[in-house]
């Protein structure tokens, strides 16, 4: 997840974050990763904003799934919206600094830690860490469909990975970019069937 990557966003993401009341906000500190921070907004519709710097003027837009959305916000309820400490007391290998936020009306709460011993706050963090490796993947594939159609193939793959692990996390903002090379006989042949492939499972995911 690369900033020189980022690509303008494709019209389907190009509307305003969503203007729901509860917000939450997440970020992730380490450096020496890649990248070595980036944050995640989502609010109470589900619509949602991934950024590797907090000055990013061209976010990854994103929808979560109904279902994606409960459970994360159920989790923050589970969480007592980060009104209490999350930080372990057991003595562990730096992972990177997390930071939780809600915000809603004149309220905020937030909690920052290394490693929670909370299941919950782990399970949480989790889809944050979920969203930001969905919108890199997105990254990425925008970027090889655009510039270099030999790799697109290596990005569906990646992707169809991520899918067969349950990394991805709304995975409709995929569809116009997937349809896009399904439809398009510059791409190889392989790898429009892949997209066609990958399409389908996230408009009908098997029960």
């Amino acid at each position: 997840m690369k900033g020189a990557r980022r690509l303008v966003p494709l019209l389907w993401a190009a509307t305003a974050f969503a203007a729901g009341d509860a917000r939450l906000f997440y970020s992730r500190t380490f450096p020496g990763s890649a990248p070595p921070y980036f944050n995640v907004r989502v609010d109470e519709t589900g619509g949602g904003e991934y950024r590797e710097a907090d000055d990013d003027q061209f976010p990854i837009k994103f929808q979560l799934f109904e279902a994606e959305r409960a459970a994360v916000f159920a989790l923050v309820e589970k969480l007592d919206y980060f009104r209490r400490p999350l930080e372990s007391s057991a003595k562990v290998a730096y992972m990177g600094t997390k930071l939780l936020r809600y915000e809603s009306g004149g309220t905020r709460s937030e909690a920052k830690f290394n490693y929670s011993d909370d299941a919950a706050a782990r399970t949480l963090v989790d889809w944050f860490d979920r969203m930001g490796e969905s919108a890199e993947i997105h990254i990425d594939l925008e970027r090889a469909a655009k510039y270099d159609h030999l790799g697109v193939m290596k990005v569906l793959n990646v992707l169809a990975a991520a899918m067969e692990d349950h990394r991805v996390a709304a995975g409709g903002q995929f569809l116009p970019l997937l349809d896009r090379i399904a439809g398009n006989e510059t791409y190889m042949h392989t790898a429009r069937t892949l997209a066609a492939d990958l399409a389908e499972a996230i408009r009908n995911p098997k029960k």
